[in-house]
């Protein structure tokens, strides 16, 4: 079997044992056996069971990555709006972490609490979607003034909260089972686009008194 589809079959198996089990439970014993390969052989192929989580939390990173990118780009360019581009980009995220939930719980829930560098792997990922989505929202900043009106640090601040709200509404449509992604991108956009829409039009929200 070539190495390239050895590979697959290690990380598919060691993604499902760590997203399934935890980190810390998962022991290479069970990951070869689900594998249908030698524990040395895992060894020999990954060196470590620290290399082997790196390695599937990389995989499972650039996979989201390039399913939100993709959704967000694949509409017509003569109809494609910002609001329209996020619509895509969030129903893709929503999507793959619901066909992935093993890889979403490596990502979301077992990378972020085993310490550096795995912490460091997911950050890189989350930063780039951050970066993505700050773009999506400075653009319809632009399309709605015909210039960037809203501060940089405004649009940085809105694009971590919108992905963090998306994060923490994918853990939960997983673990509620009959959310679909169509409808989870949905409440997305009605709680978020309807703000970001207030905030083009240059409607803000003020305190009634002095906090």
């Amino acid at each position: 079997m070539p190495r390239a589809v050895r590979e697959r079959q290690m990380l598919d198996a060691a993604v499902q044992t760590f997203g399934q089990r935890g980190y810390r439970a998962a022991s290479m014993d069970e990951i070869a056996e689900l594998a249908g390969v030698s524990k040395p052989l895992v060894y020999l192929y990954l060196n470590s069971k620290e290399e082997l989580f790196s390695a599937c939390i990389r995989r499972e990173a650039a996979a989201l990555v390039a399913a939100v990118r993709d959704g967000a780009s694949g509409g017509d360019p003569a109809v494609s709006t910002a609001d329209r581009q996020l619509w895509d980009g969030l129903r893709a995220f929503f999507t793959h972490t619901a066909e992935r939930p093993d890889g979403w719980a490596v990502l979301h829930s077992q990378a972020r609490t085993q310490g550096e560098p795995f912490a460091a792997e997911v950050a890189a990922m989350r930063e780039e979607i951050v970066s993505f989505v700050t773009s999506l929202i400075a653009e319809a900043a632009r399309s709605a003034h015909g210039d960037p009106s809203l501060p940089e640090r405004e649009v940085a601040g809105l694009a971590q909260a919108l992905v963090g709200a998306a994060e923490s509404l994918a853990g939960w449509a997983n673990v509620e089972g009959t959310v679909s992604a169509k409808e989870a991108a949905a409440t997305l956009m009605n709680f978020a686009w309807a703000g970001l829409g207030g905030l083009m039009e240059g409607r803000r929200w003020v305190p009634s008194s002095p906090l």
